[in-house]
């Protein structure tokens, strides 16, 4: 199977930089999904490995080959846009077998290719449909399956979701994810959306400003960002950031805020940080509302976002919004008297004040962006 390598790669308009010699290694039948906000360069990127954006400096390597100079036809890669780009006069079909025909392979073949992923994506009734006929996400299934059935080395996602309705993305991600667990060919996705990032990949590249900020499984940038963007970024709702003071040392190390004060995790760095400016992160899932004595944070509840098991308490710390995530327990009539939150230091993380990079946290998957 093959992999995809991206070595010191940079893309310059002009003058203008916008990527910044990234590096990444995309090993066989791996999902990895490029995640951050709008121009940050994951799309320009994933141009780059499909042929459609030169290359200014670096290289990149498909199969072990480098491609640089390689046509992007000749590329062996696949790629699903946002816009499904069928062609509205052709049925189902015909725009699924519209590569092989080009290519003139023997009809029986396209024949049975056509049956074999229509089979996969479930467009067997379909078939005989033109593209008006079709649903949005069935539209998609189909951009999809003309990608498939050319069995290429590489699949390449645009954000292919973005034209779908919430309930259809839903479908298509768990769809994707069991086309890639059928298929096992590698894939790189790109998408601003970073609960489709936890969701589909295998691991996730956060972007920011055309740099790579962090690496890493799901699990991995839930649990260690590497830094506040990554913290603020990836969670659904986003960790919670508060400014504060350390207090004490690297054995019992606290921190104080508009009057409070918190335990913080015994990290080596604290001890040489005392009175110095740190940004505290909790996660909403981390933050408990039974009592807890001492340790309680007084907060201002403002409102109570029911989401059915489970509800978000949107309250205010230090001036800052703040949100708890708690469970209901079918009833949420107990959530509109909170008035405090606890957190284990366990779960509590640490981020310099200046430059925003996270305490204790191994170097090895930051590449540092920022």
């Amino acid at each position: 199977m093959s992999g995809v390598i991206l070595d010191k790669v940079v893309k310059r308009y002009g003058a203008v930089e916008v990527v910044h010699a990234i590096d990444l290694t995309v090993e066989p039948q791996e999902f990895v999904v490029l995640v951050g906000p709008s121009g940050c360069g994951k799309s320009t990127t994933l141009r780059m490995i499909a042929g459609l954006e030169e290359i200014s400096d670096g290289t990149v390597e498909i199969d072990g080959r480098v491609v640089n100079r390689v046509a992007p036809k000749d590329r062996d890669v696949a790629m699903v846009f946002q816009n499904y780009a069928l062609y509205p006069h052709l049925n189902v079909a015909d725009n699924i077998a519209f590569g092989l025909r080009i290519r003139r392979t023997p009809k029986a073949e396209v024949l049975a290719s056509i049956e074999e992923v229509a089979g996969i994506l479930g467009l067997t009734e379909y078939l005989d449909r033109r593209p008006a006929d079709l649903s949005g996400g069935q539209r998609q299934r189909v951009a999809m399956g003309r990608a498939i059935v050319r069995h290429p080395k590489v699949f390449l996602f645009d954000e292919p979701l973005s034209n779908l309705d919430a309930k259809l993305r839903t479908q298509m991600r768990a769809e994707i994810k069991r086309l890639h667990k059928r298929l096992g060919v590698t894939s790189v996705y790109v998408t601003h959306d970073q609960v489709e990032a936890m969701t589909l990949a295998d691991r996730i590249v956060v972007m920011q400003d055309g740099h790579i900020e962090q690496i890493g499984t799901p699990m991995d940038l839930f649990l260690n960002p590497v830094n506040t963007f990554v913290a603020g970024f990836i969670g659904s709702p986003p960790m919670n950031q508060i400014e504060a003071i350390v207090e004490g040392g690297a054995d019992a190390p606290r921190a104080t805020f508009a009057g409070q004060s918190i335990a913080l995790p015994k990290l080596d760095e604290l001890s040489s940080r005392v009175g110095e400016k740190v940004t505290i992160g909790i996660r909403p899932e981390h933050a408990k509302i039974e009592p807890a004595g001492a340790d309680a944070i007084s907060v201002e509840l403002d409102l109570v976002e029911t989401l059915g098991s489970e509800a978000l308490l949107h309250t205010t710390l230090a001036g800052n919004p703040f949100i708890i995530k708690a469970e209901t327990g079918g009833d949420v009539e107990h959530l509109n008297q909170v008035t405090q939150f606890w957190a284990g230091p366990e779960t509590i993380k640490v981020f310099d004040g200046k430059t925003g990079r996270a305490f204790g946290h191994p170097a090895t998957s930051y590449q540092g962006g920022s």
